[in-house]
């Protein structure tokens, strides 16, 4: 079964004014199709594993076989990542955290405040393509950036919540101004998602 791009569970002007339609057209219809695109040609190579989820693959890199390797990290990468991205953005989203992650982000921040600013200094000094997380390790929540279309899995971990810095994500909006595309981007998150994944993250499936 070849992998799809899931479609968008909103309109592409959505989430206006804070990410626009033209940046969502080319990021979803262009960008993760290409990955998917990719990803499925290098899958066809070796029939064998078509029947793995792309979490199983990206997590069991090594195992692959090498002429595949980095084709699946990186379209694999680029597919589960765009995929739990659209999932965690909506419509009128953001505002405080609320329920279990609220908490969690208290304990380990101190407050929202705290934590959006180490989020955004963070990821905004990620050098080149790439992501900021936030992830449940060890008992407490951490954020870490990926380079490219790495994601969290491939270290064991499962991503709570991520945003996207490669420039296609904000470049006719924002130009270079990465710092403002991550401020404005809090102002698009869908807390009941991020609390699922939150719960999912700390169930250690």
């Amino acid at each position: 079964m070849a992998f799809e791009v899931p479609p968008l569970p909103y309109d592409y002007a959505a989430l206006e004014p804070h990410i626009d339609e033209a940046t969502m057209k080319l990021h979803h219809d262009k960008h993760h199709q290409a990955y998917v695109t990719n990803l499925n040609a290098a899958i066809d190579k070796h029939p064998e594993l078509g029947s793995k989820s792309v979490e199983d693959l990206i997590q069991h890199l090594s195992t692959l076989p090498e002429d595949i390797r980095g084709a699946v990290r990186n379209n694999g990468g680029g597919h589960v990542n765009h995929s739990m991205f659209w999932q965690i953005m909506k419509p009128k989203g953001g505002g405080d955290p609320s329920g279990d992650i609220a908490a969690q982000i208290k304990a380990d921040f101190g407050d929202f405040e705290s934590f959006k600013k180490l989020f955004n200094e963070t990821t905004a000094k990620q050098f080149g393509s790439g992501w900021g997380w936030l992830v449940f390790k060890a008992g407490k929540l951490a954020i870490v950036t990926t380079a490219n279309q790495d994601s969290p899995i491939s270290d064991g971990l499962y991503p709570i919540l991520g945003n996207d810095v490669w420039e296609h994500a904000y470049y006719l909006k924002y130009n270079n101004r990465r710092p403002d595309y991550l401020a404005a981007w809090w102002n698009t998150v869908n807390w009941d998602e991020i609390n699922k994944r939150f719960a999912h993250a700390k169930s250690g499936k």
